[in-house]
Order: C-alpha cells, then sequence, then structure tokens
C-alpha cells in the first residue's frame, strides 16, 4: 500500500512538474528547446531565417497544446491506476495512440512547410531534431511512470 501511494504522488508530481516538454528538454539538455533547434538547423540566408523561425514559433505552439494533452493523460493515467479496468484501460491507450499520431502528423505537416519555404535540408534537420526530442520526452515518461499492473505485482503482501 506505501509503494502505491508513494508512485500515485510520483506520478502526479511528475505531471504537475512538466507542465511543458520545454521544460523537459530544458533539464535533459540544459539549453532551451530554441537554443537546441538554433545550434542544428542550419539557415545561412536571413531572410529565410525569419520565415523559418517564424514558422518555427507557430509549431511550436501546436506542438504545446498537444503537449498539455500528454500531461492530462498522464494525470488522468495516474489519478485511475488504481482503478484501471479494461474499458478505461482501453480508453487511455487509445488516447495515447491518437496523441502519438497527432505529433507525428504535426512534425510532418512542418515539415512540408519548411521544406517549401527555407528549404530541404533545413526541413530535413527540422524534422530529425523534433523526431529526436519527442522519442528522447516519450522515453523519459515511459521510464519515470508504472507499467499497467506493475504495482500490483511488486506490492508486499500484508502481514497476518
Amino acid at each position: 500500500m506505501l509503494l502505491t501511494l508513494g508512485t500515485f504522488i510520483f506520478i502526479s508530481s511528475f505531471a504537475q512538474s512538466n507542465k511543458e516538454d520545454v521544460d523537459m528538454i530544458q533539464a535533459m539538455y540544459g539549453k532551451s528547446k530554441k537554443e537546441i533547434a538554433a545550434d542544428f538547423i542550419s539557415i545561412s540566408n536571413e531572410a529565410k531565417s525569419k520565415v523559418f523561425w517564424k514558422q518555427y514559433d507557430v509549431y511550436e505552439t501546436e506542438r504545446k497544446a498537444l503537449g498539455q494533452k500528454r500531461i492530462a493523460l498522464l494525470e488522468k493515467y495516474a489519478d485511475d491506476y488504481d482503478k484501471l479496468d479494461d474499458k478505461n484501460t482501453d480508453a487511455i491507450i487509445k488516447q495515447t495512440i491518437a496523441l502519438q499520431k497527432s505529433n507525428d502528423a504535426l512534425i510532418a505537416k512542418y515539415y512540408d512547410i519548411i521544406m517549401k519555404t527555407v528549404g530541404t535540408k533545413q526541413a530535413a534537420q527540422f524534422y530529425q531534431l523534433e523526431t529526436y526530442l519527442l522519442s528522447a520526452v516519450r522515453t523519459y515518461i515511459l521510464t519515470n511512470i508504472p507499467f499497467i499492473g506493475e504495482l500490483e505485482e511488486t506490492e508486499m503482501p500484508a502481514k497476518q
């Protein structure tokens, strides 16, 4: 029981403390996400650079909205963990799948936009970086929350 309570507190505080993927990236790499992008994506033409950063800012606004949905889903998972049945487990997994598809579609959408306005190389760099960072965030989250059913298996039986 104590392990279960501690894990719920951890999940809730984890979700609360990482309201933005940007904060998570800052903690993981010691730089802001925009600084990482500026270091990685090379744009020598000033006019194209202005276009890129304008598009990137719009992308970030859309991506952050999806990040908030991810946090809300994590909070739902934490709140419902001890009462997960087939119905709400299925709902959480389907929401997770839909969210991952939305994230991947958003990156693909902006790859196309950047490719048409700035160039293929920069669009490819954007795609690589965003995919890498999203994978790192997903991995960080998955390594810090319990698997479904994990806590029931690790709880100590009550002394008789």
